[in-house]
C-alpha cells in the first residue's frame, strides 16, 4: 500500500530539497531513507552516523537550511517552483519509476506534466524529412491531447517541441533550469516559459556534462506512456532513452528509414528487437491504445512514511561486529563491474534488509555507485 500524496509543508520542502542536494544522496538512497525513517529531516540527522559505518571520515553533511532557501528564492525570481515526489502535481507517470527524482523545478505551464505524454527523441544532425516528421507527428498528438516531451537538443528534439507549442510540449533539461543548452535554443526557451514547459533535476546553474545527458533521457521516458525514435545512429542517446524506456516499461517506437543513411540505422535496429514501427501520429495512438486505458504500470517508489525499523542493531560492541562482518561479506562481491542487486542478494548469506542497509552505508560513504537496471559497482 503507497503513501497518499500530499503538499509539503514550507520545512518540510526545505528538508526534501537539502537531503536532495547531498553528495552520495542519488534518487535511490533518497527514498530508501525516507521510508526507514519516515521524513527527509530524519534522514538528515541520521545521515553522519550512517556515512561513518560506510567507512566515509568525515560524516555526510546536506547543504544548509540557509542554502536550500537561496535556491527556492532564486527559483521563484525566474517564475519557476519546486515539486517533490510525494505531492499530488509530481508527474504520476515519472513517480512510478524505481528512481524517479525527488525534487524536480518547474517553469512554465504546470498542468502540462499531469496530462498522458509521448516522447519524441532523435538525432542532433538530423535531415529535413526528419525534423517535418517530428513537427508533423508532434502536432498530431498534441491534438489528439497529449503532452509532447522532449529533450531540448538540436534537430529532432527541437523539432518535436516546435511542432507542439500550440497544444503543450515539456522539455526536459539535462542542467539547471536557468541555463539555456544549446545557446541557440535560447528563443525555444523564452517560448517554453509561456507556452510550454522546462523540467529540470539539476540545481540551478548547473551547466549540462556529458553525465547528465542519460539522467535527462531516463526522465523522457519515466514521464511517457511511449517514446518515439525518428533517426538515431547506432551509438546515440536517443538508444539509450529507447533502452531506458523498455526498462521502464514503457512502449518503444521506431520510425524505419534508409538502410543506406547511418541515422536510420539505430532505429531500423531498435525495429528488429522489438520496437514498434510507425510511420504517422496515428500509428503512435494504435500502438498507445492500451496504455491509455490502463496507465500506470507499476507502484510509485516509496515516497513517504512506511517500516522505521533498521535492519542492523544500532549500538554495543556485538552490534558493531556485526556491521563489520555484514560490511565485509558485501564488499567482498563487489567490484568496479556493475552487480544486479538481486543478484548480490541470492549470493549473501544475510538477509536483504542486512544487505540494502549495507549499500545504503556505502553509498553514502562514497564507496559504491548505482547503475541504470538496479545495479551497483564499487568506486
Amino acid at each position: 500500500m503507497t503513501t497518499p500524496r500530499r503538499p509539503l509543508s514550507e520545512a518540510e520542502r526545505l528538508d526534501w530539497l537539502r537531503l536532495a542536494r547531498t553528495d552520495a544522496v542519488g534518487p535511490i538512497t533518497f527514498h530508501h531513507l525516507v521510508s526507514r525513517y519516515g521524513s527527509a529531516g530524519a534522514a538528515i540527522e541520521a545521515l553522519p552516523e550512517l556515512s561513518r559505518r560506510g567507512g566515509r571520515r568525515a560524516g555526510l553533511k546536506p547543504p544548509s537550511v540557509a542554502e536550500a532557501k537561496r535556491e527556492l528564492e532564486a527559483l521563484a525570481r525566474i517564475g519557476g517552483r519546486l515539486v517533490a515526489a510525494c505531492e499530488p502535481d509530481y508527474p504520476e507517470a515519472l513517480a512510478a519509476i524505481e528512481d524517479a527524482p525527488p525534487v524536480l523545478s518547474l517553469l512554465g505551464r504546470g498542468e502540462l506534466a499531469t496530462r498522458p505524454m509521448v516522447g519524441i527523441v532523435g538525432a542532433r544532425n538530423a535531415s529535413l524529412n526528419g525534423r517535418r516528421m517530428a513537427r508533423d507527428m508532434a502536432r498530431e498528438l498534441g491534438e489528439a491531447g497529449f503532452t509532447v516531451a522532449s529533450g531540448f537538443a538540436r534537430g529532432i528534439d527541437t523539432a518535436a517541441h516546435e511542432g507542439a507549442f500550440a497544444t503543450g510540449t515539456l522539455a526536459v533539461l539535462a542542467g539547471g533550469l536557468d541555463i539555456v543548452y544549446p545557446p541557440e535554443n535560447a528563443g525555444l526557451y523564452d517560448r517554453l516559459g509561456q507556452s510550454g514547459l522546462a523540467v529540470a533535476e539539476c540545481a540551478l546553474g548547473t551547466q549540462p556534462t556529458a553525465r547528465h545527458f542519460p539522467r535527462r533521457n531516463r526522465l523522457i521516458s519515466g514521464l511517457s506512456l511511449g517514446v518515439v525514435v525518428i533517426e538515431a545512429a547506432l551509438r546515440s542517446g536517443s538508444l539509450i532513452t529507447a533502452r531506458m524506456a523498455a526498462e521502464q516499461g514503457r512502449q518503444v517506437l521506431a520510425v524505419p528509414g534508409s538502410p543506406l543513411d547511418p541515422r536510420a540505422q539505430g532505429c531500423n535496429r531498435l525495429i528488429r528487437g522489438g520496437a514498434t514501427l510507425v510511420e504517422s501520429a496515428e500509428h503512435v495512438l494504435e500502438a498507445l491504445a492500451p496504455q491509455i486505458s490502463a496507465p500506470l504500470l507499476r507502484e510509485p517508489s516509496p515516497m513517504g512514511p512506511r517500516s522505521h525499523s533498521t535492519a542492523l542493531p544500532e549500538g554495543g560492541d556485538g552490534a558493531e561486529a556485526d556491521r563489520a562482518r555484514a560490511m565485509a561479506e558485501v564488499l567482498e562481491r563487489l567490484s568496479p563491474t556493475p552487480t544486479a542487486v538481486d543478484e548480490l542478494l541470492r549470493d549473501c548469506q544475510l538477509s536483504p534488509p542486512v544487505v540494502l542497509t549495507v549499500l545504503l552505508e556505502l553509498e553514502l560513504a562514497g564507496r559504491i555507485e548505482r547503475q541504470p537496471g538496479n545495479r551497483i559497482s564499487l568506486l
